[in-house]
């Protein structure tokens, strides 16, 4: 029986159809670091105290300096409080003056920033004091969004397409990421980041499946980590862009803006040729397969194309297919457990750059360029150690490198950064490799459910990461402690997967393990026919 990996070997596994289909899947990703971590730039921690205007009612000709040592009180270390003022009275400026104040309450009258402060969402929001905390919260959400986005968009993609979702996830993404830049309250803000959130889940998802279905399996992680690539240079952009733009609400723009100029995927980008078949869409399978050809010069044989037949099992699979065979259900369960590993220290060490003491440019860009090559290497990991190995290494090391830091100093923010951007190096590359490992675990027809599930645990994590590092308020290294242990778990975990390395793609949810391609097959036939001769010489 002529099975679908046969016509990718024909047309080519990895022909300059491919390629540009890899490159426009990767364009979005450019944007996507603006999304997921932008708003660490925008709230930018600054000098702020209570704005204590009501004295220059009885005061109007008092220094700054002067106003603010009548109307604030001092910290233990002699600086203005930040949050508190001394209450209002009806007293004139000599009464003040000679008797002090001395009740104190919260600010209740706005604060004041530094003058030449360009706007931000901490400032023009008040994202200070007991609002502080809804800098994390707002990062929660757009986590919470991201899940929403694997519950629906995962699925959805299994019963309509991977191409519609795809497009729909970019308009969404430009659409309200632009809104985001003009919203009047912090609410509505947290509400089209939720959103957003949405459409970059669906992306990302949507990328992956079309970047393995339409490849080689040899060429599998190539696809998926190219794609991957962008996203590092993306965070070196954003590194950039916010060094250079500071107001937060033009940041906004030139992170959703060009989503825009992405308007030609309607007539360029293929349907996966592969869930066609499995949806019984035999004819729409040749034309695209056909096309694909064509791109890379090469022909598929007419009487190929004719054993070109709907899957025995061609229904949509649902979530409960993944829970009722036991192979199934040790790969859901290890795999969510791994994609949460890994979404917790990455996005932990991610949302953290302000806290570790340098730079935060700097530091974004160390992030951001370690991650280039942590992607490019996984290519090389993945063919020589195999898929198995390498993940539960790279889970360990990242998970490690979190429990140093605990031990470290706060005063040696050199050797913590250094530390933090060693363990986003293997946490990136742990993330990629996850991606290539579940599209490779879960058959065709509820791959995407599968992978849409996986990634909902990894964002559950993420909506946690934020909430975790509030923790750091009793005790500064209990947010590294929490982000380190998880992943040596998960990596533990990890041995007790299947090996995928060299095995095709499987359409159904029948076979216990992955199977050897027939090329592999081929191979290991040639071997032995080989051997035989040899014997019998």
């Amino acid at each position: 029986m002529t099975e679908f990996g046969d016509f990718i070997s024909v047309l080519g596994e990895f022909g300059l159809y491919q390629k540009l289909l890899v490159l426009f899947l990767s364009l979005p990703l450019l944007l996507t670091p603006f999304q997921m971590i932008g708003q660490v730039f925008m709230v930018v921690d600054v000098p702020h105290h209570c704005n204590t205007s009501w004295i220059r009612a009885v005061g109007p000709n008092l220094t700054e300096e002067e106003q603010l040592n009548l109307t604030l009180p001092r910290d233990a270390d002699g600086a203005y409080e930040q949050c508190s003022m001394y209450s209002p009275v009806d007293w004139d400026l000599n009464s003040i003056v000679a008797y002090g104040l001395n009740a104190t309450e919260k600010c209740s009258s706005g604060w004041v920033y530094p003058s030449a402060q360009p706007p931000s969402l901490l400032t023009e929001f008040d994202l200070v004091c007991d609002k502080k905390d809804l800098n994390d919260i707002s990062q929660s959400v757009f986590m919470v969004g991201l899940l929403l986005g694997a519950m629906i968009f995962g699925p959805l993609s299994d019963r309509v397409g991977r191409r519609p979702i795809f497009l729909i996830s970019i308009l969404l993404q430009g659409l309200f990421g632009v809104g985001i830049a003009f919203v009047p309250h912090f609410y509505v803000y947290m509400a089209f980041r939720c959103v957003v959130g949405t459409s970059v889940s669906g992306i990302l998802i949507t990328t992956l499946a079309l970047a393995t279905e339409w490849v080689g399996v040899a060429s599998r992680p190539k696809a998926v980590l190219i794609s991957h690539c962008f996203l590092a240079i993306g965070q070196m952009i954003l590194a950039g862009l916010s060094y250079v733009i500071r107001n937060w609400r033009l940041l906004e723009i030139a992170g959703s803006a060009p989503t825009f100029a992405l308007f030609f995927y309607i007539w360029v980008l293929p349907e996966s040729a592969r869930w066609l078949v499995t949806k019984g869409r035999i004819e729409e399978a040749k034309k695209v397969l056909q096309k694909a050809a064509s791109v890379n010069k090469r022909t598929i044989p007419p009487e190929l194309l004719e054993q070109l037949k709907p899957e025995k099992q061609s229904k949509s699979g649902s979530t409960l297919d993944l829970f009722r065979k036991k192979h199934l259900r040790k790969v859901t369960l290890i795999m969510s457990c791994t994609w949460f590993a890994d979404s917790l220290v990455y996005y932990g060490l991610s949302l953290n750059v302000t806290s570790f003491g340098l730079d935060i440019y700097l530091t974004q860009l160390a992030f951001g360029a370690v991650e280039l090559p942590a992607r490019l290497c996984c290519i090389f990991l993945l063919q020589w150690f195999g898929r198995k190995k390498t993940q539960a290494v790279l889970l360990l090391l990242s998970g490690l490198m979190c429990l140093v830091v605990t031990g470290i100093p706060e005063d040696q923010p050199v050797v913590i950064t250094v530390l933090a951007t060693i363990g986003k190096f293997m946490a990136t590359a742990s993330f990629s490799t996850s991606y290539v490992y579940s599209a490779e675990l879960f058959p065709t027809i509820i791959r995407q459910t599968g992978v849409g599930l996986c990634s909902m645990s990894g964002r559950v994590a993420g909506i946690v990461a934020p909430l975790i590092s509030l923790l750091s308020q009793y005790h500064r290294a209990i947010p590294m402690a929490v982000f380190g242990s998880v992943p040596v778990v998960g990596g533990l975990l990890c041995i007790l997967l299947p090996e995928t390395r060299s095995t095709d793609l499987e359409d159904n949810t029948g076979a216990a393990d992955p199977q050897p391609s027939s090329r592999t097959l081929e191979i290991l036939s040639q071997r032995d026919t080989a051997k035989d001769e040899a014997d019998s010489k």
